[in-house]
This record gives structure tokens, C-alpha cells and sequence, in this order.
């Protein structure tokens, strides 16, 4: 039962839980809507993604010999928003060409198996950086030892391993020829009634557990922070990133994470061959959209609720801007000493 339950977890289809049922529905205005909606913010999502978490990336291994168990965590999850984001150029041009996948089937694998392995284990990143917070703010004498940072890179390997052993089901379906085209990030229409179990089951482990405990943490958090009474300034070094992190951790959650599960879900119970369902598939479409953009929330949890990340920001910003500094100063004299030497 252990290995089905692995094997079924965030394999929430044998493809993406997309409305494109088949390509036999060419007439519904999805089609259209997908072309035009999906290449330009697909495009948005990459560009700010890539920026955001790739200078966090940076800023975070710039400082890692002083780094803490919470930026373990955040440099991890900033690692697999930009290993997904990598792939959003990919499925940009897919829907750009009218659902015509031309970069060969073992790409069209990776393409669904990304998806899902970045929405998962961004959720349990950002679950376990919510009760770290917590732990560090109700105990933070009596467990150290879990806020370690080897613990820390212990926990993320678990995670990392756990989501990508259960997404491997998804590897096994990749492009398939359909008339003139090449169909894939498509859903299996013959295999409906057991994408809607495997659905629950992620819908339930890989969401509504981590959202559940997310709300108890915030919960419990605001009920240790109104009985302790702490010095300001105490309380901004500490407590008051707790708060931060769980806010913009239920932000994101309630933004990028529960429309997308809702909607999945009621897409699959509602589905019907004959029907078209444009409005529920225009839904579904933005709120995929606004799961991937997760990877570009990210970086505001990163600033606001990192340890020292704005210093180590700023001490980057100062270190570029002194070696141009140095380089403009050092031209000069370095053409004067040119030219004293020709004279």
C-alpha cells in the first residue's frame, strides 16, 4: 500500500490536468484562448523567475559558510523554481504552435514531471520553513537540534526524494502523433476515473495536509506571540519574521496553490466528453498559470523573511558597484601611464 500510495502521489494525471481533453475539440475557443494566454505569460513567469531566483541563488551561496537552517530551506526551494522556470520557454513555444510539441517525446516527459515536482516540493519547502519559524519561536532553547542546519539539508533531501520518487509515474507518457500534430502536456481521456483517484490522493497529501498544518502554525504563532511580551527590539529579530514568513506562506498558498487544486478537481468530476466547458477551462487555464507563478512569489518570502537577506543583498549590490567604481578610476590612469610611456 506504502509503494501505491508513493507511486499515485502528485501523479495527478498520466499528463498535465489541463482542459485539453482531446485534439477531436478543435471548435471549443480553449484552443484560442490557450494560444493567446499561456506563450506571453508563460514568458512574464521566466523572465521574472529567472532573475528573482536566480540572484537569490546567489546571494544565498555568497554567504553559505554563515548560512542558517532557514536558508537551507529557502535555497532549495529557490533551486527548483529555477529548474522548472527553465522549462516555461518550452511550453511557451507548445502553445504558441497550436498544442504542436516539436522537441521529441523524452523533453515532453520531463515537461509534466517538472510541473509537478516544482508545485510539491515548493509546498512542503515552504510548509517546513513555516513550522521551523514556529518551532524557533515557541522553543527556541529546547529544539536547536532540529533548526540545524544539517537537519535542515537532512529534511530537504527527504523531500526532494520523497516528491520526485512520486512523480516518476508521470515519465512514462510522453508525446503522442494526433492527425498533423504532436500532442503533449494533454489529459487521457480514457483513463479519467483513475486520474480523479490519483487527483484526491495529491489533492489531499500534497495540499491539504501542508495547507492544514500551515494554518495551524499561523494559529498557534499568534497565540504565543500575544502571551510572551518581549522587547521591540526583540521582537522584530525574531518574532516578527515568524509572522512574516507564515503571512506570505498563506498568501502564496491561497494565490498560486488552492485555486488550482479546486479547480482541478472540479474539472475532473465534471468532466464529460461531449461537453466543451469553455468557462471551466479558461479557469483551469489562469489557475495553472498562477500555480507555476509561485516561482516568482518566491523571492519577496526570500527578502522580507531570509536571514540577513537584504544585507547580503545590498552587500552584493555595493560589491559590484566598487569594482565598476574601481575599473572607471583605474582607466584613466591606466591611458596616462600609456601614453607617458610612448612619450
Amino acid at each position: 500500500w506504502e509503494r501505491k500510495l508513493m507511486s499515485l502521489f502528485l501523479f495527478s494525471s498520466t499528463s498535465e490536468m489541463e482542459p485539453n481533453e482531446t485534439f477531436s475539440f478543435r471548435n471549443c475557443t480553449i484552443e484560442n484562448f490557450k494560444r493567446e494566454f499561456y506563450p506571453i505569460t508563460y514568458l512574464i513567469i521566466f523572465v521574472w523567475g529567472a532573475l528573482g531566483n536566480g540572484l537569490s541563488i546567489y546571494v544565498f551561496l555568497q554567504t553559505y559558510k554563515k548560512a542558517t537552517s532557514v536558508n537551507v530551506f529557502m535555497l532549495n526551494l529557490a533551486i527548483s523554481d529555477l529548474l522548472f522556470i527553465s522549462t516555461l520557454p518550452f511550453r511557451a513555444d507548445y502553445y504558441f504552435r497550436g498544442s504542436n510539441w516539436i522537441f521529441g517525446d523524452l523533453t515532453c516527459r520531463i515537461m509534466s514531471y517538472s510541473l509537478y515536482v516544482n508545485m510539491y516540493t515548493s509546498i512542503y519547502f515552504l510548509t517546513v520553513l513555516s513550522v521551523v519559524r514556529f518551532l524557533a519561536t515557541a522553543y527556541p532553547f529546547r529544539l536547536l537540534h532540529v533548526t540545524s542546519i544539517r537537519s535542515a539539508w537532512i529534511l530537504c533531501g527527504i523531500i526532494w526524494l520523497f516528491i520526485m520518487a512520486s512523480s516518476v509515474m508521470l515519465l512514462k507518457r510522453g508525446s503522442e502523433q494526433k492527425g498533423n500534430l504532436i500532442a503533449c502536456l494533454e489529459l487521457d481521456p480514457q483513463k479519467i476515473n483513475k486520474l480523479l483517484i490519483m487527483n484526491h490522493i495529491a489533492l489531499v497529501i500534497g495540499f491539504l495536509v501542508p495547507f492544514f498544518t500551515l494554518s495551524v502554525c499561523y494559529l498557534l504563532i499568534i497565540r504565543v506571540l500575544s502571551k510572551v511580551e518581549l522587547p521591540e527590539s526583540s521582537l522584530q529579530a525574531s518574532h516578527k519574521k515568524a509572522v512574516t514568513t507564515i503571512i506570505i506562506t498563506l498568501i502564496i498558498f491561497l494565490l498560486c496553490f488552492l485555486p488550482y487544486h479546486s479547480l482541478r478537481t472540479l474539472h475532473l468530476v465534471t468532466w464529460n466528453v461531449n461537453s466543451c466547458g469553455d468557462r471551466l477551462h479558461k479557469a483551469v487555464v489562469i489557475t495553472l498559470a498562477l500555480a507555476a507563478a509561485n516561482s516568482c512569489l518566491n523571492p519577496f518570502l526570500y527578502y522580507f523573511a531570509g536571514e540577513n537577506f537584504k544585507d547580503k543583498l545590498r552587500a552584493v549590490f555595493r560589491k559590484d558597484h566598487l569594482q565598476k567604481a574601481k575599473t572607471k578610476r583605474s582607466f584613466p590612469i591606466c591611458v596616462w601611464l600609456k601614453t607617458e610611456t610612448r612619450v
